[in-house]
């Protein structure tokens, strides 16, 4: 697809204008309509193209969007690429779940993600001489570390791994753990890597929902006093 300035684009409905320069995604849209519905000021819907909701409003006078993303690197790949080639987007936080490798990491506690490796062939499009390396915005960062510290959020800042599977027919996070790895989740990478090819800033930081050491997960009570933590620390970073 070359880059241009026609809006809507193919998968999302808004025209330029209306997105904020700050954007918070989620892979599931309901989740950015609690959003939208629970913490920002004036919502107004301006994407439903495939069900992929997305909000603007505001959040303490401050104007921010929130939309969903989908699951995995491809679907969150092609938003954030027009979200920050085609709309102007500045910044974008992803916020969801991930599984803890780590006997350190309980449940619901928030992962940052300094860095984002993975066993997806996203980079092989910019035809480097070597591997690169996805990492945040270290200004995103070094807010979302001073921001769980002050609200008291039990917290990791560290590597995670971006998986292009959930059901793997040869599990191998061993050997991800043997390297450091504190959680798996699946589109940090290519976040971090369409950010830094259009120049633009991004950060990814996860609840725990499931432990891959202890099999332990979330009950749905869980998921609703603790995802939100996370939300917090991303409307911080406004």
């Amino acid at each position: 697809m070359s880059k241009n300035n026609n809006t809507p684009t193919p998968h999302i409905g808004a025209r330029k204008g209306e997105i904020a320069p700050f954007v918070i995604m989620a892979g599931d849209p309901l989740r950015a309509k609690f959003m939208a519905d629970h913490y920002l000021e004036n919502p107004v819907l301006f994407n439903n193209v495939r069900g992929m909701l997305g909000f603007t409003g505001t959040y303490k006078g401050k104007p921010v969007s929130v939309m969903g993303h989908g699951m995995g690197i491809p679907s969150i790949g092609i938003y954030t690429y027009e979200l920050f080639n085609f709309y102007g987007v500045k910044s974008i936080v992803r916020i969801g779940s991930c599984g803890a490798c780590r006997k350190d990491l309980k449940i619901g506690d928030l992962v940052l993600a300094m860095g984002a490796c993975t066993d997806s062939n996203y980079a092989a499009q910019y035809q480097l001489p070597g591997t690169f390396a996805p990492i945040a915005d270290f200004g995103l960062l070094t807010k979302a570390v001073d921001t769980c510290k002050k609200l008291k959020y039990r917290y990791q800042v560290g590597n995670v791994v971006s998986s292009d599977t959930f059901y793997s027919d040869t599990p191998g996070t061993d050997k991800w753990m043997k390297m450091g790895i504190l959680a798996v989740e699946m589109e940090a990478a290519a976040l971090y890597m369409n950010a830094a090819r259009s120049g633009n800033k991004a950060l990814a930081l996860f609840t725990i929902s499931d432990h891959i050491l202890t099999g332990e997960a979330t009950t749905a009570e869980e998921r609703q006093t603790t995802f939100t933590r996370m939300m917090d620390v991303a409307l911080s970073l406004l």
